[in-house]
């Protein structure tokens, strides 16, 4: 494929905002196995991208091992993807890139109440 979504299965964290109970229902050993499965797809969508084509993963939480962590093991494992940085013009008006090139929103980012946490990190396969 020339590009590939994985709008992975995660701790759902980021919907905290419209859902607070999610913290009190979420127990460290589903981040851990769901980050396990994370990697998984991850590794399998990353299989179907064409050389040269786009990998995106996205995650609707706020846990590091379902982001930025995850992120980490899949491009140490995977030297054949770079991140491709998201750039200021590419987000709306109040929203900044973050440092790493990945994009992070946190809950009423955006304005009080309208935005949910996500981790989105676009990849490209090398080719």
């Amino acid at each position: 494929a020339d590009a590939v979504l994985l709008d992975a299965p995660c701790s759902a964290t980021g919907i905290v905002r419209r859902h607070p109970d999610v913290l009190h229902r979420v127990r460290p050993s589903q981040i851990s196995e769901l980050a396990a499965l994370q990697a998984k797809l991850l590794a399998r969508a990353a299989d179907w991208v064409k050389p040269g084509g786009t990998l995106v993963f996205a995650t609707c939480s706020l846990e590091p091992a379902e982001g930025e962590e995850q992120l980490t093991k899949f491009l140490a494992a995977r030297p054949d993807y770079t991140l491709v940085p998201v750039t200021q013009e590419e987000l709306p008006v109040g929203m900044t890139p973050n440092p790493g090139g990945w994009l992070r929103t946190l809950p009423g980012m955006i304005d009080p109440g309208g935005n949910d946490g996500f981790f989105i990190a676009r990849l490209r396969r090398a080719g």
